[in-house]
């Protein structure tokens, strides 16, 4: 079976730059991203391609080549489904804030929607995918309801989960590591397994393709996500440490790093991981293994939360002690709110938190960050719903200009680690600060010595 036409539902930041890749080296399938939100659907189709709604490098060279020639992006949800032979679900699996799971099982509601619009609309058999994270026996329940409200149609179920890193999603995609699919030791199932293969085949070597069941599949990704989570956890809980010793963080990484069994990845002390998928990740691994009586298990794995927890509020009460006990209008300088560099995403930033608890005490937040709105930082802390929205309006600011954000602050914060901000003249940043001007440097970006000789109390992470 060759594939002519994919329906992707979900619009975001795994949909538009996957299919965007599966579109560019796949020129003979018809690839069409549909959403519901018809602002999100324009911008995508935006002829200036620095409008594009996701910010990835490279992303505008991908969809530019291959938008509008097998590429497409639509609010026609239901004639899409219906053309498309492969379906894949990419919808948003937020954790839960309601009912039974509350704060830990993954909200599956959106997927449960996917499914029941695909049976209804779908008049031909058809494979679909799972692209979206879920957790163990998600493909059963998507069958179920597939097979039980469809029209006699045949549905093949697959997992094919996204090991995407936001910022490098164009070069994860292009030269993965390996490409993960889980299916059913059907026949049906075996055969759905090798038509996926043929499309990821068309630029992946296929020893990198490696193949499942379903529920291996599934629990692949969770797992993958908090091994790396615990990782940053690890170096962080150290950091403390450090700072009670004299030990420095970044010297204590590079030494176990070179261990060949350890590995220098996901080594470097932070304020803290954030982003769409370790925190959910790990919440719904606790939360099936409290769900099956595996106590100690959920435990251990909750702690990896409860440290990166602990590493925000860590940051923010060593803000409020370098300032005299009381950052109490005062002007705090954010440089980042992003969750990570070369990304507008802010999901779990730990900026978000960080300010929430400066504003609790009555601080005033500016921020500057290259590629996230002003919308998008205050809808994000209005979500936390700490406090009413016109106060933090009042409370939280941006500005375009890094220069212009860091007038008259009493303490400026690294958040992201933007390449950028390594580049500033930082001379000019200390003549317009209040003194004594402190920088916090939440990801160890900076030269201690060179922010020092200038003038600066620097404080970094485990140093």
């Amino acid at each position: 079976m060759n594939i002519k036409s994919i329906c992707c539902i979900g619009a975001g930041y795994v949909g538009g730059p996957t299919m965007s890749v599966i579109a560019q080296k796949n020129p003979h399938i018809k690839v069409t991203v549909v959403d519901v939100n018809a602002d999100r659907i324009a911008a995508w189709n935006s002829e200036d391609l620095s409008q594009l709604p996701i910010f990835e490098p490279g992303l505008d060279k991908v969809v530019a080549e291959a938008r509008g020639r097998n590429l497409f992006f639509s609010t026609e949800v239901d004639r899409a489904i219906d053309a498309a032979e492969m379906i894949f679900i990419s919808v948003n699996t937020p954790t839960k804030t309601y009912g039974a799971g509350k704060g830990m099982a993954a909200d599956l509601q959106y997927v449960e929607l996917c499914a029941r619009q695909i049976a209804k609309v779908s008049t031909s058999n058809k494979i679909v995918v799972e692209k979206s994270t879920l957790p163990v026996k998600t493909a059963e329940a998507i069958k179920d309801i597939l097979d039980n409200t469809g029209n006699g149609i045949h549905f093949e179920i697959l997992s094919n989960p996204e090991f995407l890193a936001e910022g490098t999603a164009i070069q994860d995609l292009e030269t993965p590591d390996r490409v993960l699919i889980g299916g059913e030791s059907t026949a049906s199932g075996q055969k759905a397994i090798e038509v996926l293969k043929t499309i990821y085949a068309a630029w992946v070597p296929e020893d990198q393709i490696i193949t499942t069941n379903l529920w291996s599949s599934e629990l692949s990704k969770l797992t993958a996500n908090a091994f790396l989570a615990q990782r940053v956890s690890s170096i962080n809980a150290l950091t403390e440490l450090c700072e009670k010793t004299g030990a420095n963080i970044n010297e204590v990484a590079n030494a176990i790093g070179t261990d060949s069994r350890i590995g220098p990845k996901f080594l470097k002390a932070s304020v803290g991981f954030g982003g769409s998928c370790f925190q959910k990740d790990i919440l719904n691994l606790v939360y099936i293994c409290k769900s099956l009586g595996l106590n100690e298990a959920a435990d251990y794995w909750e702690q990896v939360i409860i440290m990166n927890n602990h590493q925000r509020e860590r940051f923010a009460d060593q803000i409020v002690k370098a300032l005299y006990g009381t950052v109490a209008d005062k002007k705090i300088t954010f440089f980042g709110w992003a969750f990570k560099k070369d990304t507008n995403d802010t999901r779990e930033s730990a900026a978000i938190y960080i300010a929430d608890k400066l504003i609790d005490e009555h601080a005033n937040i500016q921020v500057y960050d290259p590629k996230v709105s002003a919308l998008q930082m205050q809808s994000d802390l209005n979500y936390l719903n700490s406090r009413s929205e016109s106060d933090n309006d009042r409370y939280l600011s941006s500005e375009k200009d890094p220069y212009k954000a860091a007038e008259g602050a009493h303490a400026l914060a690294i958040i992201t680690e933007w390449d950028e901000f390594q580049n500033y003249d930082w001379k000019k940043i200390y003549d317009s600060m209040s003194k004594p001007a402190c920088v916090f440097d939440g990801r160890n970006l900076l030269n201690k010595s060179e922010l020092e000789a200038i003038g600066f109390s620097y404080q970094g992470i485990g140093q």
